[in-house]
């Protein structure tokens, strides 16, 4: 590692591919000094390569948040270089897909060490960087933490404790002149829903969501940097998503009614 230039030094988690792969590209356009983070680091290695070819400060970290010590490890390698994280994107996670009758405890357990408590990870592993740098941290949540469809009870329980948690936190880490923002995507390009329930991504299946629903990983990520920058609380994305948001918050009986009819017939996803 070399120590950071002039441009704010940012830690992605589940940077290898979709959302956090992009916002590595967006903020290597800026200048900034990249600490990416992922399991599979055959891919970390190549985009670390594309963004190093056009002249990114780029470090390269085999890490799973559900590690103790894989984020701090990259944090103590900055801090022995001069550098602090003035930015932290908590992006990694994966959903668990089921009906509740053919999901085990395991399956909540295992949807829950990733999406919340290595989220607690990244902050713990951080937190005395940011608070050096006045820095700001960004959760990836989810719409899913607003709104629980059938056969999603494990992530969408996961991800209204990633809301519940960014709400909390907020004012904590207020304290340490550290901002929070959380981020919540609707349906955006990513491998998330060709990750099974063990977290084994299948880059070979298509993605169950049709195309027309879909956003494009870069136009999503344009509007998180662009939330982020002006500083907001939280950032709904894409506009499906804000609007699946809008009526939870104000007309939650038509919503439930809405995914129970959307939901009645269709095919269960396989549990892996």
């Amino acid at each position: 590692m070399t120590a950071a230039g002039n441009g704010p030094t940012i830690l992605i988690t589940g940077a290898s591919s979709g959302i956090g792969a992009e916002l590595a590209r967006v903020y290597a356009a800026r200048g900034a000094h990249l600490l990416l983070l992922a399991r599979r680091r055959e891919l970390l290695d190549g985009l670390a390569a594309e963004l190093r070819e056009r002249g990114a400060t780029v470090s390269v970290y085999e890490a799973d948040v559900t590690r103790e010590g894989d984020v701090a490890r990259a944090v103590a390698d900055l801090e022995a270089h001069g550098g602090r994280l003035d930015l932290v994107f908590a992006n990694a996670g994966f959903g668990v897909a089921g009906a509740i009758q053919n999901l085990a405890l395991t399956d909540y357990r295992r949807q829950f060490e990733t999406n919340v408590f290595g989220l607690l990870r990244t902050i713990y592993e951080t937190l005395e960087s940011l608070r050096a740098a006045r820095g700001r941290l960004v959760l990836v949540g989810s719409v899913a933490g607003h709104v629980a469809a059938p056969n999603a009870s494990a992530y969408a329980a996961s991800k209204f404790a990633v809301r519940g948690l960014s709400e909390a936190v907020r004012g904590d880490l207020a304290t340490l002149g550290i901002k929070v923002t959380l981020v919540s995507p609707g349906f955006v390009d990513s491998d998330i829903r060709r990750t099974d329930n063990r977290g084994v991504v299948h880059r070979g299946v298509p993605d169950p969501v049709p195309a027309w629903l879909r956003v494009p990983t870069d136009l999503a990520v344009r509007e998180i940097v662009r939330g982020v920058d002006a500083g907001r609380a939280e950032i709904v994305v894409t506009g499906h998503g804000k609007a699946i948001v809008f009526f939870a918050r104000h007309f939650p009986r038509l919503m439930r009614w809405f995914l129970l009819r959307a939901y009645r017939g269709r095919p269960e996803p396989r549990a892996n």
